[in-house]
């Protein structure tokens, strides 16, 4: 394999996290050779297709990776000594994902810049977390790139909260009173539990769910745990995120369950009866969705594999947008997944 180059990084991260504008095809395909020339798994998984790298001239031409090879594999792109590894919460018993870390850099200018792009500078925000069983563990993602956004938000009273739902209920109060910019984000069951322990009135503060209830409470459809929350703290919208431990960025929802992509993630659907069918958001048209299970291309994923076939089945439109309708049978159970719409 070829050995790797430290200009080629600066090239490849600097276009990947281009302040102009969406990537290119150009940048796809190229991000797409360099993992086949130097991705060890990622190469014999495309050899096995039978997919020769020179006749591959577009997006929807390139294999996706199944996400359970990071459960089976170590998926890496060049060889190097991990900075982290980001492991999957999974359930009991179940055999969990690990993504190896290259660069938490190149981490922290996704979820920062993502950041900016939906909400602006964090230093304007306070934000809680409210993730007791992403805390309970010390290799979460979603861990790391919270508790950055609150060192970033230089708030006095951002920070995490475990069980202490009656301190956070005045906190938010305290808030409230001086309209501040606040931002609450908790797994689905704390939200809940919370919610239902201490109802609201929110103004000035946004809830996000990042889904999962863990084995703590019964299984909720993306729309009853919204209008649950919606009623008990009083706010208009729930705010979600589309993550997982396998990719380096993240989609978000404002409300409706409707998710948006940074320029360097882009999703594609495949068809579960043939995998190879790719259909993007240029065949979709404004009347009609197109429906399947969900490919994502995350290019922050430089080191490990930018192009991933996941076991969410979802709709996606014609400006690039998507929603998550519920998961592949037989798939295992996920952290940040909901059960079918």
């Amino acid at each position: 394999m070829r050995e790797y180059l430290p200009n080629m990084k600066r090239e490849l991260i600097h276009k990947i996290f281009n302040p102009d504008g969406a990537i290119t095809e150009a940048d796809v395909l190229e991000v797409f050779r360099f993992q086949y020339e130097n991705n060890f798994i990622y190469k014999a998984f495309t050899d096995s297709l039978g997919i020769v790298p020179e006749y591959v001239n577009a997006s929807r031409d390139i294999p996706f990776l199944p996400v359970s090879f990071f459960k089976t594999h170590r998926v890496a792109t060049t060889s190097f000594q991990e900075e982290s590894v980001f492991e999957s919460s999974g359930t009991t018993g179940s055999v969990n994902s690990r993504h190896f870390i290259r660069s938490l850099a190149v981490y922290k200018q996704s979820y920062t810049k993502c950041f900016r792009q939906f909400y602006g500078p964090p230093e304007e925000w306070c934000i809680i977390g409210l993730l007791p069983s992403y805390l309970e563990r010390s290799n979460s993602s979603l861990v790391v790139m919270v508790n950055d956004w609150i060192a970033m938000s230089a708030h006095p009273e951002s920070g995490f909260y475990l069980n202490e739902y009656a301190k956070l209920k005045e906190t938010l109060e305290l808030l409230e009173q001086s309209k501040q910019k606040t931002l609450l984000i908790g797994v689905s069951f704390a939200l809940l539990d919370f919610a239902e322990k201490y109802p609201l009135a929110l103004q000035s503060t946004i809830i996000m769910e990042t889904g999962g209830m863990k084995g703590r409470r019964q299984e909720m459809i993306r729309e009853e745990l919204h209008a649950v929350l919606k009623e008990q703290l009083q706010v208009d919208a729930i705010h979600s995120e589309y993550g997982m431990t396998e990719l380096l960025s993240q989609a978000y929802s404002r409300g409706s369950g409707l998710f948006f992509c940074p320029p360097w993630m882009k999703i594609l659907l495949r068809e579960e009866d043939d995998p190879l069918h790719i259909t993007g958001a240029a065949e979709v048209t404004a009347t009609r969705p197109a429906s399947g299970l969900i490919n994502v291309i995350d290019l922050a994923n430089l080191y490990s594999c930018s192009f991933i076939a996941t076991d969410d089945a979802g709709r996606l439109y014609d400006n690039g947008s998507f929603e998550v309708v519920g998961r592949r049978d037989n798939s295992d159970l996920r952290g940040c997944s909901l059960m079918v719409l």
